[in-house]
């Protein structure tokens, strides 16, 4: 029998317990209403182009801009996590997407577009961090595997389904609906939130170094831009604003030095992003596991449309609604596979999940321009089953390995790679691609046999970098913490 004091706590228990759940769920909404924005503008850069006067390389920039963004703003926050409390976080991550989301569907020209997508973005670079940093801190060990699994709802559906609901809308409505429709409902999440969620982590006094900042945007920026330069992403008339060498040249020397002085100012607890997160190699190896996951994840939904529409002759509307099954798969998987991981552990789900990924990778590599869609379709929808398995596991091992101190700093981490593995899947798919469709044109075969070549060759180079994530799934090992509390729930 529970004694006086300990049924006095009771309730006290109880009112956190669901105020800790409030928070998330809050979280996880805003979460994904920011996200699905990264991918939303992708089927809608032909009717820009037409609407907006402007070529195909500058309307490119509205995504790339919204990944640049991303990139540089994302390794702050491990930072303002640490210095700000949870509700003024969220506030302004809101309060800056619904801006850019306003500014958006009211701009008069492409400028004016490009300043609100950028707008956009460093409030969606603030969101997931502070989602991640705030579940890894409320959230008992034992039960992450199961709330993680709503995070990779967010982390996987948001940007599969962005070009189907942009395909959706374009059918019928302009391209200004994209930004009118989301609006309300980040204004809601915006109102409801700045009530709603509560102070629950423990802010404090850290210094911001302003050279670590410069040079993580030199760096992870050069990076970004050279990878979408490379998969034809960026630039404006006649070419890239920056050459290629010198994006790549100047983020990797940034990058060399930010990791240098990270190195020296995390001695002293000073560093704008604490590197020793990759001391624990679970989450080293996550990390890695996550790059290729993630970059599969974003050169398929970009090559996946592009192969359909034309190699096989879809509509964008049709297209669309294709690769909507698998986004919503991945959705619906997402809660059991978080439970089968607290009570199972990683390896389960992750080496059946990269050798699913790797088979329907290797299958794609096979297509040609007489393959039926429904088969296409069949190849997505087992592919989203097979990342499915990998995404909750990663993210709960990995971060679930770090120590407490240490969650906003591999929170960051993990968002920033995300970007760069998004940008390099989508840049070594498109390059590959356009490169071989080039030189089966020039032998004299036909359009659609060139680009069904193309698409063969990058999903091929796609197929056997998944080998190596077959392999790093043996290794990714359930934190001790969590493994304590396994068979509890």
């Amino acid at each position: 029998m529970p004694s006086p004091a300990a049924a006095l706590l009771q309730p006290d228990r109880v009112a956190e317990s669901r105020r800790n759940r409030r928070v998330i769920r809050l979280l996880l909404a805003a979460t994904f209403v920011v996200i699905l924005n990264e991918t939303i503008m992708s089927v809608a850069l032909s009717e820009l182009m037409a609407d907006l006067g402007i070529t195909a390389r500058a309307a490119q920039w509205l995504s790339t801009a919204f990944m640049l963004t991303m990139a540089v703003v994302i390794p702050v926050t491990g930072f303002l996590l640490q210095r700000f409390n949870t509700r003024p976080a969220y506030t302004a991550a809101m309060a800056l997407f619904s801006a850019g989301t306003l500014l958006a569907a009211l701009a008069p020209g492409f400028e004016v577009l490009l300043l609100a997508r950028i707008v956009q973005a460093c409030g969606t670079a603030i969101m997931m961090p502070l989602l991640m940093t705030t579940l890894m801190t409320l959230v008992p060990p034992g039960e992450r595997g199961k709330t993680m699994g709503n995070v990779s709802i967010v982390i996987s559906v948001a940007p599969a389904i962005g070009p189907t609901i942009s395909g959706i809308i374009l059918n019928t409505l302009s391209w200004r609906w994209m930004f009118w429709l989301v609006l309300p409902i980040a204004a809601a999440m915006l109102l409801i939130g700045s009530r709603r969620v509560d102070n629950v982590t423990e802010p404090r006094p850290v210094p911001l170094d302003v050279p670590s900042v410069l040079l993580s945007a030199a760096g992870f920026g050069g990076l970004i831009y050279g990878l979408s330069t490379v998969g034809g992403g960026a630039g404006h008339d006649g070419g890239p604003a920056v050459p290629v060498w010198a994006a790549f040249g100047v983020g990797a020397a940034a990058l060399a030095v930010f990791v240098v002085r990270q190195l020296r100012l995390q001695r002293h607890d000073r560093a704008l992003l604490d590197l020793r997160t990759f001391r624990a190699c679970t989450f080293s190896i996550a990390v890695g596991l996550m790059t290729v996951s993630m970059a599969a994840l974003f050169g398929t939904i970009i090559l996946l449309p592009i192969y359909l529409q034309q190699a096989l002759g879809l509509e964008p509307v049709q297209i669309g609604l294709m690769l909507l099954p698998g986004g919503l798969l991945m959705g619906l998987l997402a809660p059991a596979v978080g439970r089968l991981y607290d009570r199972f552990g990683p390896t389960v789900l992750l080496v059946p999940g990269t050798a699913v990924v790797s088979a329907v990778l290797w299958f794609l590599s096979t297509v040609h321009e007489d393959t039926p869609p429904l088969l296409v379709l069949a190849a997505h929808l087992v592919l989203s089953l097979g990342l499915a398995l990998l995404f909750t596991p990663l993210f709960t091992a990995g971060l679930g390995a770090v120590r407490p101190e240490l969650y906003s700093h591999g929170s960051a981490i993990v968002g920033t790679v995300q970007q760069v593995a998004g940008a390099a899947g989508t840049a070594l798919f498109v390059t590959v691609m356009s490169a071989q469709s080039a030189a089966l044109a020039a032998a004299g075969q036909a359009g659609t046999a060139a680009v069904a070549g193309g698409v063969r060759a990058a999903f091929l180079t796609g197929a056997v970098l998944s080998l190596l994530a077959i392999v790093g799934a043996f290794f990714v090992r359930k934190p001790e913490e969590q493994a304590a509390g396994t068979g509890r729930h």
